[in-house]
């Protein structure tokens, strides 16, 4: 058997020329040297966490910028409409695991490329990216890393556990591109007010006066599912399953149809069902060439880094503006100053759960409150476990005084935002509004 060719001549000229001579540009750490190509090729390990329109986009340009041991991690299956702009995905394709089917495309088409796909240990790799649709993904992805972060007796950070994070998001023709630096720079839960809050349609609208087809499907989502149960009274609405999302279609365009209401189709209902803004071809291409060029001047120091925000919108023209996103040095992910919760005495439990919620500072999704009483670890409430949130459910009529909490109190908050606990300190007073 003859070797597979790793590389010719002249491959890798264009990377070569950055890295092989110094520039105005350049880290200050940086070092001239054909040892800083070997060791992209070789050494550094990029794990890419979403395989979507983003995640094919990074894949390829990872691949092409000389980086060669890169995972790939994304726990959807193909589908029809991810055609159009997923282009490592062919028809033959639909059903299978998109991160087994993008790794096999990029080993085979670009010499000397190992992409694997399911990684197991985050702490493995020198640089993450993130090509991802969600929102609570970023945010728990952030927390992982943030976890991994050691610090000495006095505080101060071990540089060495610190894995860089880029990040890229589009929403139709628009689209950023950000590099965090856990524990250094803001990270995803510092700026959470940049991301738009998800739209929600009242209630009263969908039950008795739609008016958009967007009040249809929600209508055949929120009300006609639980109903019906259509593949089984455990079951619930799978955005990835053709199946469901058919159903919930063909049910949508019967109410579109009793109210003289058009613009029900397929493409829409999965899109109202999965909360997805339509994606641009050409917008995750830009947004992905920021990102690939981030982690190579990140892995490289050929170049500063991105300082740290950058927007991009090409829906009149071109336009770009990068700023620095500022630390919140009360971050409930990445400062080390505990967090506190500020209610009176009798504010019902339910009060600080709401809280929790809505509050720009946490947006937690299901936060379940654990805290010591009498010496001994109460589950204050939990809804992620149907049996604990039976039994617990009462408590939120409970005042903070009748639950047995005191001033000082330390609650310990979960969430499937965040990997690890928050810890909250309660500061109660007598009479006085929660806040």
């Amino acid at each position: 058997m003859v070797a597979e060719v790793q590389d010719w001549p002249g491959r890798w000229s264009h990377l070569q020329a950055i890295l092989e001579r110094s520039g105005p540009f350049a880290h200050p750490e940086f070092e001239a040297s054909s040892e800083v190509l070997s060791f992209l090729e070789d050494t550094c390990r990029v794990l890419v966490i979403g395989a979507g329109g983003l995640g094919c986009e990074l894949l390829k340009d990872l691949a092409y910028m000389g980086f060669r041991q890169i995972s790939v991690i994304d726990m959807d299956t193909i589908d029809l409409s991810n055609l159009n702009r997923q282009f490592l995905f062919r028809k033959k394709d639909i059903g299978q695991p998109k991160a087994t089917v993008a790794a096999a495309f990029i080993n085979n088409r670009i010499v000397g490329c190992k992409v694997t796909p399911y990684p197991v240990f985050i702490a493995e790799f020198h640089i993450v990216v993130c090509g991802l649709d969600s929102i609570v993904a970023r945010r728990w992805i952030n927390g992982m890393l943030i976890s991994l972060l050691t610090y000495d007796s006095e505080g101060v950070l071990d540089q060495s556990s610190l894995i860089p994070m880029v990040d890229g998001g589009t929403e139709g023709f628009k689209g950023n591109t950000r590099v965090c630096l856990p524990g250094v720079t803001a990270c995803i839960e510092c700026t959470l007010e940049l991301y738009p809050p998800q739209i929600n349609f009242p209630m009263c609208t969908i039950a008795h006066t739609p008016r958009l087809p967007e009040h249809c499907i929600e209508y055949v989502r929120v009300l006609l599912w639980p109903q019906e149960h259509p593949f089984g009274a455990s079951v619930g609405i799978d955005g990835d399953d053709p199946d469901h999302i058919k159903w919930i279609y063909e049910h949508a365009v019967d109410r579109a149809n009793q109210y003289g209401i058009t613009g029900v189709d397929y493409r829409l209902t999965q899109g109202v069902v999965k909360r997805i803004i339509p994606a641009v071809a050409s917008t995750n291409a830009v947004i992905a060439a920021a990102c690939a060029t981030e982690v190579f001047k990140l892995a490289s120091s050929c170049c500063q880094t991105l300082n740290n925000y950058m927007n991009f919108n090409d829906a009149d023209g071109v336009y770009t503006y990068t700023f620095e996103a500022e630390r919140n040095e009360n971050c409930a992910a990445c400062s080390q100053v505990p967090q506190v919760l500020r209610f009176s005495e009798d504010t019902l439990l339910q009060d600080v759960v709401q809280h929790l919620k809505e509050s720009a500072a946490f947006q937690l999704r299901s936060p379940g409150l654990v805290a010591m009483v009498n010496n001994k670890n109460k589950t204050l409430y939990m809804s992620t476990v149907k049996s604990i949130e039976e039994a617990t459910k009462p408590n939120l009529k409970k005042t903070l005084q009748e639950l047995g909490l005191r001033d000082g109190q330390e609650i310990i908050v979960a969430d499937p935002t965040t990997p690890k606990s928050i810890v909250f300190r309660l500061q109660l007073a007598t009479n006085m509004d929660g806040n």
